[in-house]
């Protein structure tokens, strides 16, 4: 993130009232006006100043009658050169060329002598207020109210900028450190409770963050003396970074007060030395140069920042207290929010994690990788998905798919409907069918559950893909040798419309092409429409498929990444779902598949078919398994079949066996009893294959098991 400057980080005309030396916040009270007093009330009130006494609301006691004069520039900083003459007055304290004007307009006006003693430094580099020279490089304190009021606004400006936590307590302490304090600590509960929660077990404070002014640093730049060699080394380090606050200790009733305090009253040194621990190193400074600010929340107290300044620089006064406290109450609730906030993304993230595939699969005869984008950072959910389903065969259904909206209910149908689909992908129903029930599906949810989906089945057997599309973007075919083309598809309805049939076309997939689904996002903006989108997608995928040569597809994981590149500025309007499919294919030299008649001679037949075809692929060493294991499935098939049973062995990094029946019944896995005849067949195969399944097809089921070769 890239800091704008603020009213604190630039040079203002006058006075810097965050001046990088560290000016000093403080107001001199005017002859009888009080110091603002604070609210007093229960433990849960935000502290806030009321009443109108005091310099933050007080008027001078005689009006001056020019309501147009000029505002006096404060002097937050030394006076400039070219500002001597300005600064340099005559022993009444007037100012050159005012002394006509001024003394006339607060002669005889109580308190304007000491508005005028409190504008500077005197000629010869003294201090005004004491006469005494100042220290070579110091800065002279602030003395106005709206030096005071511009110091909180800077502040809690740069406060309000932090979007998550550390960046809010970053922000407090850059904005205090050295301007308000010369070090700060800050404690947050652990562990922080989010909105509403009741947080369990005891209140545990942990230090969070420190910041303080570096000693060399202050040497180098003449902040302020150099302390003597005698003096310990104050505010360099803090030991205690846990503390437990038990109930009724002092800490305790100082966080429940809310209100910010000076630490140099009996109890309030009591919390304080509790909150640094018994074995701190740190040096606190004597009298009100240190306060502790409880940091509440909406609900409840969340932390504790403590403010130091060192014994060469000028105490706090009873106003810093309201500064203290605008600035704990602003970082208090700024962390709420933040917390609010991140356990809000942690939900969004976690819901599209738990909607899209953690990991795709690896079937026979295809590769896969795939990209997700949501359309900004902060709408991490919306509705595109993509799926890759394993299907009896060796085959693979591809799915993609974009349901309207980017919000949690978009997510949420989003994941009904890929759930749908991989329950209808299990039945082995055809694309077409499948859309049909997505879309009665989309109808039962909503009469506005509007997506596009594009559903395609590829076969490594037959090196053919199957695709229906409902609304979707066409996919496109990348062929070995760099030429990609964009598939005709009919178009279809979206799911949800209703009462619209979908229509299904089969394809070519040779070995080596590559097949490109993705959602809209990817090729439509604000910029562009979408087939202008889709014709530079193309380009896109002919260009990097030259980079490597006419016989050598590009790599699957760098196609996805130069895809996502075609990707303007202004190109990010919606979510971005890809899905890319290498296709590799089985040789038909690596399969066999044969026709069994169901009767008692089909198990010794399927015996002798598996042993030649291990021979001639040279798999001998599996000859005794094979046979056992097709044995016992194949006896299982024809028991109970009425037609012909299929045999078919695959030989690719495994060795795959699928026996396919027309009974739609699925087999279970038993434990057999010692006086049982049968019930052992798959006791066997679940200990000698690598894996096993069943499949349910619509015209019966496919039982398949798979060993190592070697």
């Amino acid at each position: 993130m890239t800091e704008q400057p603020t009213s604190f980080e630039r040079p203002q005309p006058g006075a810097d009232p965050t001046d990088a030396h560290g000016a000093l916040l403080r107001t001199p009270a005017a002859p009888g006006a009080a110091a603002l007093p604070l609210q007093s009330g229960p433990a849960d009130d935000v502290p806030r100043p009321v009443g109108a006494a005091g310099p933050e609301h007080s008027q001078p006691a005689s009006a001056e009658p020019d309501a147009h004069r000029p505002r006096p520039a404060p002097e937050g900083i030394p006076a400039q050169p070219d500002a001597a003459a300005r600064v340099a007055g005559p022993p009444d304290g007037t100012e050159p060329g005012q002394q006509g004007t001024e003394a006339s307009r607060t002669a005889g006006a109580p308190g304007g002598q000491e508005r005028r003693a409190g504008r500077g430094a005197a000629p010869g580099g003294q201090e005004r207020r004491t006469g005494q020279g100042m220290p070579p490089g110091r800065t002279l304190p602030m003395r106005r109210d709206g030096d005071r009021l511009r110091f909180v606004g800077a502040a809690t400006r740069r406060i309000a900028r932090g979007m998550d936590l550390d960046e809010i307590v970053l922000g407090l302490c850059r904005a205090t450190v050295p301007t308000f304090s010369d070090a700060i600590l800050v404690y947050l509960r652990e562990p922080l409770p989010v909105g509403d929660e009741r947080p369990a077990g005891p209140l545990v404070l942990r230090l969070r963050r420190t910041d303080r002014i570096p000693a060399e640093r202050d040497t180098e730049l003449g902040f302020m003396p150099a302390p003597v060699p005698e003096q310990p080394a104050e505010l360099s380090a803090v030991t205690n970074e846990l503390c437990e606050v038990r109930p009724g200790s002092a800490l305790g009733e100082v966080l429940r007060g809310v209100r910010p305090v000076f630490t140099d009253t009996e109890s309030a040194h009591a919390a304080l030395a509790e909150l640094l621990g018994e074995d701190s190193e740190l040096v606190v400074p004597d009298g009100q140069r240190t306060i502790l600010a409880p940091l509440r929340g909406r609900r409840r107290v969340i932390g504790a920042a403590l403010f130091l300044r060192r014994p060469e620089r000028h105490a706090f006064q009873p106003d810093d207290l309201l500064v203290a406290a605008q600035l704990a109450t602003h970082s208090a609730l700024g962390i709420d929010k933040a917390v609010l906030y991140g356990r809000e993304a942690y939900i969004a993230d976690e819901l599209q994690r738990t909607m899209l595939p953690e990991t795709l699969p690896r079937p026979t005869g295809v590769r896969l990788a795939s990209r997700y984008l949501p359309a900004a950072e902060t709408a991490r959910v919306g509705g595109d998905w993509y799926d890759a389903i394993p299907l009896p065969g060796s085959r693979v259904a591809l799915v993609v798919g974009d349901v309207m909206g980017h919000s949690m209910t978009s997510a949420a149908i989003m994941g009904q409907l890929r759930t749908t689909a991989q329950t209808l992908a299990g039945l082995d129903l055809p694309p077409q069918e499948v859309l049909h029930h997505l879309d009665e599906q989309a109808q039962r949810l909503g009469s506005d559950r509007m997506a596009t989906c594009l559903y395609a089945v590829y076969d490594p057997v037959a090196h053919r893909i199957t695709i229906a599309n409902a609304g979707h973007p066409p996919p496109v075919l990348l062929h070995l040798g760099g030429h990609a083309e964009v598939l005709r598809v009919p178009p279809g309805a979206p799911i949800g419309v209703g009462g619209v049939d979908f229509e299904a076309v089969e394809l070519d997939a040779p070995a080596g092409a590559t097949l490109l689904l993705y959602t809209d996002g990817l090729v439509e903006s604000r910029l562009r429409d979408v087939w202008t989108g889709i014709e530079q997608l193309r380009e896109k995928l002919s260009v990097t498929a030259q980079l490597t040569g006419p016989d050598h597809p590009p790599p699957l994981e760098a196609l996805c990444d130069e895809v996502l590149d075609m990707l303007g500025p202004g190109d990010r309007d919606d979510d971005i779902a890809l899905l890319a499919a290498r296709f590799d294919g089985i040789a038909p030299s690596d399969v066999a598949y044969w026709t069994l008649d169901p009767e008692d001679a089909a198990p010794g037949q399927a015996r002798r078919l598996a042993r030649r075809a291990l021979s001639r692929w040279g798999l001998e060493e599996l000859t005794d398994s094979v046979e056992l294991l097709i044995s016992e499935v194949v006896t299982n098939a024809v028991r109970y079949a009425s037609r012909p049973v299929t045999l078919r062995l695959l030989r690719t990094d495994v060795l795959r066996c699928e026996v396919g029946d027309d009974v739609p019944q699925l087999p279970r896995l038993r434990q057999a009893r010692a006086t049982d005849e049968g019930g052992r067949g798959l006791y066997l195969v679940n200990r000698l294959a690598r894996r096993w399944g069943a499949t349910r097809l619509s015209t019966g089921k496919v039982v398949w098991f798979e060993l190592n070769q070697g």
